[in-house]
């Protein structure tokens, strides 16, 4: 079965930490940017985050730039997201996706640009 499945969602206080994770299932991830993205409630999902294939380009939104960051371990099919000093804007359905040698730059990306995509992980930030 070809998937990616998130981990690593949760509660936490104001000014806290998490680390979500991305694991590629049934796939290679080699040859794939992977991208985080979140929705908020109410709103439109946005980028958060994306590392090309070969981890040498990297992208954050604005909102999120020194705060978060994204890695990968290509030998473990996994992409990681480090958020640090979250904020309750934070919150949202965080989900992974990913295309074939993409952008690392999100806003370049389109829905229908998803080779895969993951199911998402609750991230609720509130003291």
């Amino acid at each position: 079965q070809l998937a990616l499945v998130e981990s690593g969602g949760g509660l936490v206080q104001p000014g806290g930490s998490l680390r979500l994770s991305c694991q590629a299932s049934g796939f290679s991830i080699d040859y794939y940017t992977l991208g985080w993205f979140r929705r908020a409630p109410g709103k439109e999902y946005e980028g958060v985050s994306g590392m090309s294939n070969t981890g040498g380009g990297t992208w954050y939104a604005d909102s999120v730039k020194g705060r978060f960051t994204i890695s990968r371990d290509n030998t473990k099919h996994v992409v990681y997201l480090q958020m640090n000093n979250l904020k309750p804007e934070d919150t949202g359905v965080y989900f992974c996706a990913a295309v074939y040698r993409g952008a690392a730059d999100l806003r370049k990306w389109y829905a229908d640009d998803f080779d895969y995509r993951g199911q998402g992980t609750q991230v609720t930030v509130s003291s």
